[in-house]
Formats: structure tokens, sequence, C-alpha cells
């Protein structure tokens, strides 16, 4: 692995959309009992479900703690790879590389800077220095180059369409507790820099209620250039309504990098869905760890799926809207076979199926 002083946008690298083909896509294990209850478990049996359905479609890796190796081993099948790969949470798409690729077939990897979405002003838990390691150690398994970022950002707080437009959200990038020497011109500029995109649509907050301060990937993303599905509620009275809206007409009157207006394609939330009693008892209670309580509104959305080789893979909640919103998204990729997999657990963590993925593009 050689870092490189350079950056992608210098190099002709390029961020692929998610919906390109892909190697394989890289995951991590649940364990930490101040954040998944009973210790993980039924949170890692949500992930071997995820695993198993991507793994329907393309190769699947899935980095475990030491400690948790054999467990791991035993739970996931035989033809998913599982390597021993430290960590301080299972967020990969946050933690892990971006990986970027040329058209000579050659793929690096980028290592942003990571905190915790938001350091000791707000992030979720402390430390994350083996979390701020992760994408190093994935893009040497990987024997890919790499570009060492300089400033924080996840992978989740990103979305682009392979053809250089991006989207993000102002309450994500914007917030003081990621990059607070940066002004707005400064952080466009790193990400034309790093993912060697021309076009940026600032869109306004997340989906209400998201700990990771609006990730994109909850609210809305690319499902090929020139389209994007975004969620929705016609229910005026909660608060992601006015949310969906400022995004609708964000997006309605964007241009994307090739001049192209973008098709907004409404996918409605499940619920509202709050956490139980019973779920919230299940987490150790930690100093320095956001507690998870009774009654705390779970940041829910059928838009954080993921993309895979022929398939979405899609968060199931045992809702109503459940069969709707993979009907929906059926529809939008008619080339695909979308499949729900029940992934409350992983919701009841702060995330879904596309905060645990991350795809390594294939050259």
């Amino acid at each position: 692995m050689t870092t490189r002083t350079t950056t992608p946008r210098q190099d002709g690298f390029r961020m692929p959309g998610e919906f390109e083909p892909h190697a394989g896509c890289w995951m991590l294990w649940p364990c930490r009992s101040d954040n998944w209850r009973l210790g993980g478990k039924p949170a890692q049996q949500a992930f071997v479900e995820v695993a198993k359905a991507i793994a329907a479609f393309e190769p699947v890796t899935i980095g475990v703690s030491r400690s948790q190796y054999q467990n791991a081993r035993y739970r996931v099948p035989d033809h998913i790879r599982v390597v021993e790969l430290s960590s301080n949470d299972a967020w990969m798409r946050d933690v892990g590389p971006t990986f970027v690729t040329n058209d000579k077939d050659e793929i690096r990897g980028v290592d942003w800077q990571f905190n915790a979405w938001g350091g000791l002003k707000g992030g979720i838990y402390f430390p994350w220095d083996q979390d701020d390691l992760v994408a190093q150690k994935v893009i040497e398994i990987e024997k890919t180059d790499r570009y060492k970022a300089p400033f924080v950002l996840e992978g989740g707080a990103i979305h682009v369409d392979g053809q250089g437009t991006l989207i993000t959200t102002e309450e994500c990038l914007l917030n003081a507790n990621r990059n607070p020497h940066l002004f707005k011109a400064q952080i466009e500029q790193y990400l034309k820099d790093y993912l060697n995109v021309e076009m940026i649509i600032w869109l306004g907050r997340g989906v209400y209620h998201d700990e990771t301060d609006g990730h994109v990937d909850n609210l809305c993303c690319f499902i090929r250039p020139g389209s994007v599905a975004l969620t929705w509620t016609d229910d005026t009275n909660d608060p992601q309504y006015k949310i969906s809206v400022d995004a609708y007409e964000r997006l309605q009157s964007a241009t994307d990098a090739r001049g192209r207006r973008l098709k907004v394609h409404k996918v409605h939330q499940p619920g509202p869905l709050y956490m139980s009693e019973t779920e919230s008892q299940g987490v150790d209670q930690i100093e320095g760890t956001l507690p998870r309580r009774s009654g705390d509104r779970l940041a829910a959305s059928y838009v954080n799926f993921y993309i895979a080789n022929g398939g979405v893979v899609m968060p199931f909640f045992d809702d109503p809207q459940d069969e709707v919103a993979r009907s929906r998204l059926q529809a939008l990729f008619p080339d695909r076979t979308v499949v729900g997999v029940p992934s409350r657990e992983i919701v009841l963590g702060g995330g879904n199926i596309h905060c645990i993925t991350q795809q390594m593009p294939k050259v």
C-alpha cells in the first residue's frame, strides 16, 4: 500500500455510483453492549441476514474483533469471508474507505478522518481510535493505494451519481462538530478533490432524529444518474414532513453536473417507529455513549438500502409499509431483484443497511 500525496482528482480517479458494478461488499460485526441490546446478539443475527442477502449477488467480507471472531465465523455462512479487524463499532459505511477508480481499471481507497459523528461535541461514543484505523486496514487488505483526506467525513454523508454530481446535507457537513475550521467553499473543494465531482447539491436536514446529524443516505440517494429516491411522508403534523418537502423543492430546482433536471421518486417512510421499553432495557448505560431510551423515535427509512450487483437489499421493519416500499423500489429498479431483510435491530443501534455496508467497485 502506497499513501499518495496527490488527490484522486489530480490522478484522474472518481467515486463511482453505487449502482455501478461491484467487486464486493465490506461489513463489520456488532458487539458493543452499550449500543446493541442483549450484548449485540439480536443485531448480529440481523447483520448475518443482511450479509447473506447481499452475498446472493456479490462477495461479502465481514471484519470482526478478536474476541468475537470464533462466534462470527460460526454464525456466518462459509461463503462469506470473515477477517479479524478491530473496530469500535460496526458502521462500515462511515468508517470504511471510499473507493475510487479510473478509466485504466485501477482502484484506490480514500481514508477520511472519523470522529464518531461529532467528537467530544455531540459524538455518539468515545473512544473511536480503532474505527479511525478501519479504512487504512481495509485498503491494505485489498492491496490498493491510499489517499488520506485532510478532513472529517463519513461515507453515509454523501451520495454520488458517478458522473460528477454529489448530494449531501448542510445539517451534517456544515456541522461545527465535524470541521469547524473549514468554510462551506473549502468543504466543497475537498469533496471535488477527493471524489472528483463537479456539482454539489446541498439538501437541508436529514431524517428527523437521525443521530448522525442528518446523513443523506437515510434521506435521499441516487438510483441512477439523473434520478433519486427521497424518503417521504404525507403527514403534515410529522416533523419529517417539512424536512422532506424542503429536500424535494431543492432537488426539483437543482441540475446535475451534466445539466439534467433530477427525477425525484418519493418513498413513503415506515411508522413512525419508537424504541420500546424492552429494547431500551437491553442496552448497557455507559457514560460517554449516546443513551438508548424507551420512546425514542427511530430514524427509520426505506431509502437506507444497499444496491448490489443485480439486486437491492432494503430494510423491513415489520411495518404495513414494508411491502409497499418494496414494490415501489422494485419499480424503480426493474433490472434488479429487491430483497427485504428484517432490520429493526439495526435501526435500534442508530442506522440501517446502507450504514453497515461499503461497496468496493469492480474494475
